[in-house]
């Protein structure tokens, strides 16, 4: 799939992270991941992110990640782009993105750089040196430490041809709306922010439509519902949803640092198809916590 191909292929759809599925020993368990993407095939997702970050890539080793992007591709083949997560430290996040390509991923989504502050021009550099590593398309994730202006991103697409999609993780309404005016059709923009169905309609007024959604991995068709509703302006459904599941979700998810991947691995547990533990440094919600969510689950009907 080429850089271009992918670009439409980010525009077409809902996209979503898969779990990365561990054992109770916390290793890699590459049979119930695999179960679990064929378990999301018939849903529609027009793309996938393997090991990214509700997939948990930060705990990741790179023998790891080379086989869960092995078996997201060999279980997809045909069916669902793979788009690899990738991150850390320049070099680092350039052996992430050319092991994703050698292994066949149809693109790259590139996490925020370690703990470290960075300057314009050094963010510049990195992406740059990550997009020029691979041929396949890349995804730059403004999020965290990466906080990139519509000047960098200009001279990003005007260096990089392969760049073709920014993924906006801050909510800062004032630069997503500038970085988008500067760099028009150029890239394909997707919302990131947590539980992006929140945040759906404001992206869709500020000509973002296209969001990742963390839910589809335990309620798939609501997921799907939301985002057909959301794409067909259906807003009495979206509200709906917002008021009935989405904002008493949040407020669940606001009750623990990191919960944002630990109660999507609690919802998939709830659901039939659990993904194992958090790992350290996060940790699974309480008890009471997953009573919460089995309950607000439960009204949502089959899924």
């Amino acid at each position: 799939m080429s850089p271009t191909e992918l670009k439409s292929v980010l525009q077409s759809g809902l996209l979503s992270f898969p779990l990365t599925d561990f054992d109770a020993q916390l290793k890699f368990a590459p049979k119930p991941y695999a179960e679990r993407l064929e378990w999301l095939q018939p849903y529609g997702a027009s793309a996938l992110f393997a090991a990214g970050g509700t997939g948990e890539f930060f705990s990741l080793e790179p023998t790891e990640y080379s086989l869960v992007i092995q078996v997201a591709l060999e279980t997809c083949r045909g069916r669902t782009p793979i788009i690899a997560g990738a991150g850390g430290g320049t070099t680092l996040a350039i052996q992430y993105a050319q092991e994703a390509e050698r292994l066949g991923a149809q693109g790259v989504l590139l996490l925020p750089h370690y703990l470290t502050e960075a300057s314009q021009a050094g963010l510049v550099a990195h992406v740059e040196a990550v997009c020029k590593s691979v041929k396949i398309g890349v995804i730059v994730y403004n999020r965290g430490a990466c906080k990139l202006t519509p000047q960098s991103l200009q001279q990003l697409a005007e260096r990089c041809p392969n760049l073709i999609g920014f993924k906006d993780g801050l909510g800062d309404i004032e630069k997503f709306v500038a970085i988008r005016q500067t760099l028009g059709e150029r890239f394909a923009y997707l919302g990131g922010l947590p539980t992006a169905e929140l945040f759906a309609g404001a992206y869709k007024a500020m000509g973002c439509p296209v969001y990742s959604s963390a839910v589809f991995n335990f309620i798939p068709k609501t997921a799907m519902d939301f985002y057909r509703a959301h794409a067909a302006g259906d807003t009495a459904t979206c509200d709906r949803l917002v008021r009935e599941f989405f904002l008493p979700y949040v407020a669940l998810r606001n009750k623990g640092e990191g919960y944002a991947v630990s109660i999507v691995k609690a919802g998939a547990t709830l659901v039939g198809h659990g993904a194992g533990p958090v790992r350290p440094p996060l940790s699974d919600l309480l008890a009471p916590e997953v009573e919460e969510l089995r309950q607000l689950i439960a009204k949502l009907g089959p899924q």
